[in-house]
């Protein structure tokens, strides 16, 4: 799987420019994304979700009734709704929903729990609009497939009904980055390592447990949740942090489908134009959120 794309994909990846500086890896990141034109068939529309700055995709084809709630990664300290468009929008295809994607607030100005009470304010939105819990789906990537089952949680503690499921792609959900793959992926992993995935927990926690259930829901109860799709790729230092996720919530007895693509590095996801296999997976995910969706 990839083969020649991936291989592109990754001496693209390496001659880009790194600053250790987070307010210039928020500019870069943008920049990036902003670089994938939308197809001409997306409509984009700025929303307040509950006071959370929030933006709707959709498509010609999109079920009015139903919506993909979508966090985008980035270590709770950069990524917006700029860098994660192009993704979000298709992620909405593929699932036939409208997509809401969520500019929730970042460290280190708003840290932990600042995501995740976002993250329950525009679930509360949804609902507020009409939207069945079973219609609604949680997505996201990175630190924001950790949020998918963090606000989960919270929802469930707060007692809301479920969303009918989550997608979890690429999920970090280990801020301690003890996980075995952290350091056997290293060389194959072009993106996330642990020095720097250390120093966005830092600035997200802020002196907060680094093992908080809604931190790192790996050491959650995750008794009750809606079924997850967790993609990860084998070539990802934070493999182990998706076979984890996927251990807890069966243990809990909660519906899991862990896939894991081989070649594929950490979101593969957001090079969907360039790579096939971009495509595919958010296809997949599409189907299993078609699936997972009632009443």
């Amino acid at each position: 799987m990839g083969g020649t794309e991936i291989a592109a994909l990754r001496a693209k990846l390496a001659s880009r420019p790194h600053s250790d500086d987070y307010r210039q890896r928020r500019k870069d990141i943008d920049a990036r994304g902003l670089q994938y034109d939308l197809a001409p068939d997306i409509g984009v529309e700025p929303v307040s979700a509950n006071g959370v700055r929030a933006e709707w995709t959709s498509t010609p084809q999109a079920d009015r009734d139903s919506a993909l709630l979508y966090l985008h990664g980035g270590g709770f300290v950069i990524g917006s709704l700029d860098s994660h468009r192009h993704l979000a929008s298709e992620a909405g295809r593929a699932a036939t929903t409208w997509s809401l994607a969520l500019d929730y607030r970042l460290a280190p100005e708003h840290p932990f729990p600042a995501a995740v009470e976002d993250c329950v304010s525009a679930y509360r939105f949804l609902l507020s609009r009409g939207y069945k819990p079973g219609r609604i789906a949680f997505a996201g990537d990175s630190a924001g497939g950790g949020l998918v089952v963090s606000a989960m949680i919270a929802i469930r503690d707060l007692g809301l009904p479920q969303p009918g499921c989550g997608w979890c792609i690429s999920p970090w959900v280990d801020l301690e980055a003890i996980g075995e793959t952290m350091s056997t992926k290293a060389a194959a992993d072009p993106t996330v390592q642990k020095a720097s995935i250390l120093d966005m927990a830092h600035m997200y926690l802020n002196g907060a447990d680094p093992r908080s259930p809604l931190a790192a829901p790996i050491y959650a109860d995750l008794t009750g949740l809606a079924p997850l799709l967790i993609q990860v790729g084998a070539a990802e230092t934070l493999l182990d942090d998706a076979v984890r996720l996927a251990k807890a919530a069966g243990t809990a007895d909660v519906r899991v489908d862990l896939q894991i693509w081989p070649e594929m590095i950490h979101v593969w996801h957001l090079f969907h134009p360039e790579l096939s296999a971009g495509r595919r997976a958010i296809e997949e995910a599409g189907s299993f959120i078609r699936a997972m969706m009632v009443g």
